[in-house]
């Protein structure tokens, strides 16, 4: 340290503060990136644990940037990792047959989820109704859904975009409430 630095000490009153402030700011970048609202959490806690071990070394006006890149190298790193690969890889029979480590609580939350989002695809209004049950539920691609609906395929496309958002702003109320 040079003459008249001194290191700037955070109370763990201050961080509860800081925290308070930008939990929303984190878990949105997360959830943005990951789309999994259960893991977002998740994340967003990683990132304020990570914070809190650093957070003697951001000056102050620069919390919000300092956070929000925290937040998107969590998402980054765990979009990465072995386990995301892992889980995308389809016909991939290495792993039938070794029982799920998931507990029957993380089951039954995400099957509540599951529930969840089924049923604000179920509750939009057309022209979005039909193309959310056909895109996110049956998992037909935009030209079955467009062949099947009779609509032109870029129609289809925006109209998946825009119940996206629509089920994005739901999802997001529905999470806030909690």
């Amino acid at each position: 340290m040079k003459g008249g630095e001194h290191k700037r000490i955070m109370t763990n009153e201050q961080f509860s503060q800081l925290v308070e402030r930008y939990e929303k700011l984190v878990f949105t970048i997360c959830y943005q990136m990951i789309h999994d609202y259960q893991e977002a959490q998740n994340l967003a806690q990683e990132t304020f644990l990570s914070a809190y071990k650093h957070r003697d070394s951001c000056p102050p006006e620069n919390m919000k940037p300092w956070l929000a890149r925290i937040a998107t190298n969590k998402a980054k790193d765990h979009l990465k990792s072995a386990y995301m690969r892992r889980v995308v890889v389809s016909g991939d029979d290495t792993f039938e047959g070794i029982p799920a480590t998931d507990t029957p609580d993380q089951i039954y939350v995400s099957n509540e989820a599951i529930e969840l989002v089924r049923d604000k695809i179920e509750a939009l209004k057309e022209p979005y109704h039909m193309v959310s049950v056909l895109y996110f539920l049956r998992e037909k691609n935009v030209d079955e859904i467009a062949l099947a609906l009779g609509r032109p395929r870029k129609t289809v496309q925006t109209q998946i975009y825009r119940a996206k958002l629509l089920l994005q702003q739901q999802l997001g109320k529905e999470g806030k409430q909690t």
